[in-house]
Order: C-alpha cells, then structure tokens, then sequence
C-alpha cells in the first residue's frame, strides 16, 4: 500500500528550500499565491478593530501566539494545549491547557479567535462547546478552517468539516448570526498545489520544477471566478455570535 509522504518526511534540503521560498516571495506576491493565509489575517484584523478597547478575548489555540499584536487594545489571552508542532516556541502563551477543558467561568470572554485548530482537536464538537460556554452571551467568534488542505502537524491533524459540517456543529454548539465564507475555489486550489509541490524538489530539481510551476501557480486564480460553488475551496472563515 503506497504511504503518503509528510513534510517531515522530505529530505532536509527540500523542507528548508520550501519554507525560505515562501519567505522570500515579496509581499504582494505572496498574497497572491498564498491567499488563505493572507484572507486570513485580514480577517484577523477587521476582527480586531471591531472590537472595544478593553475587551476580553481568548485565542483558543493560539500557538505561537503570532496573532497577538493585532489585539493591543484588548486583553488578550492566548490558550493551548502546547503539543501541535515541536519545532514551535509556545513560551508566549497565557494558559497551556485542553479546549475542550477551558480553565475559565461561564462568560468570561467578550470575543474569540479560533484559528486552523479546530482540524486539530479530536472532538470538534466539544471543543466549540467550551469555547461558547465561555463567551459571554452576544459575544463575537472568529473561526477559521482548512479544507482542501494536506495532513500537517501530525499526529494531531483529525478531520476536515465542509461548509454544512461547520454550520451544524457552530449550531449545536449555540453560535447564531453564522456566516461562513470559502476562501478560494479550484483554480486558487490548484495554484497552491502548484506551490506546494515544490516541497518535494532538491538541488537543481528544485530550480527547474520552480521555473515549470511558476507559471501555472502566478496565473491560475486569474481563472477563479470561474467556480462559482467554492466545492474546492481551501478553507472557510466564519463568524458568529453566541446565542
């Protein structure tokens, strides 16, 4: 049975060419090719400035805590676990701890931001329900997922919901006013394919495979209107309120 291949599994020269590429592309570029991550910190930002100055905020999964400065006027409290990633620092972190066990009182939160985590707790349902028993009624929620996405920080990467899954737990989980927006559809899908299999190149494979790819990967999202459904999408951002 053929096994899929892990980025920690690349040889050493393919997972460090990889990463400084990505670094290296200038800053227009590289919201052109890696739009998920760009669509999501400007959620992350138009998050932020909505809210009031001294509001409470949790980052439930918060990681390295990278999202931190875009909250200066509130009380910010990053959470997690601690376990996702061994090469990530998680010194930042407020409170190392299980979402589905949040060491907090009912409605201790004005707001929340829960981002490309929830693939990454066994039990996605419990999770969404701890992070709304914590919330204050009314209180805002940033969620965002991947989707068409490959296997990463394992073994802690469980499952992948589509937009209904979404809809469905953030509902039984007692979230309204939900709104979820795909991020990309399947020309965008294949252009960070088409990046990403750069991965798999060294040495002088990897400069050739770069100038083949190029190509399709800067001009594919021009065709991305195209798909209409967002069926292929990367992931979702949503937003909802708690009940």
């Amino acid at each position: 049975m053929r096994k899929d291949v892990s980025f920690a599994a690349l040889p050493t020269e393919a997972r460090m060419r990889y990463p400084a590429l990505r670094a290296a592309l200038p800053g227009g570029l590289r919201r052109w090719v890696l739009d998920f991550e760009a669509v999501t910190e400007a959620a992350v930002r138009d998050f932020a400035a909505a809210l009031a100055d001294g509001a409470r905020l949790i980052d439930a999964g918060a990681g390295e805590c990278v999202y931190a400065p875009y909250f200066p006027r509130q009380r910010y409290v990053g959470v997690d676990l601690g376990v996702g990633d061994a090469n990530w620092g998680y010194g930042d972190l407020d409170v190392v701890a299980d979402l589905a066990r949040l060491p907090f009182q009912p409605a201790s939160f004005d707001a929340c931001i829960h981002l490309n985590t929830l693939e990454h707790v066994p039990e996605p349902s419990e999770v969404l329900g701890e992070i709304a028993r914590v919330l204050a009624p009314g209180a805002r929620l940033l969620l965002v997922v991947p989707f068409n996405w490959e296997v990463h920080q394992a073994p802690h990467d469980y499952s992948r919901l589509t937009r209904y899954g979404l809809r469905h737990q953030l509902d039984r989980a007692g979230f309204v006013e939900v709104e979820i927006r795909p991020v990309g559809g399947f020309f965008r899908f294949l252009s960070r394919q088409c990046f990403n299999a750069l991965r798999f190149f060294s040495g002088v494979w990897f400069a050739l495979a770069a100038a083949v790819l190029a190509v399709p990967a800067l001009l594919l999202p021009l065709l991305d209107p195209l798909d209409r459904e967002r069926d292929f999408t990367l992931g979702y951002v949503c937003t909802a309120r708690r009940r």
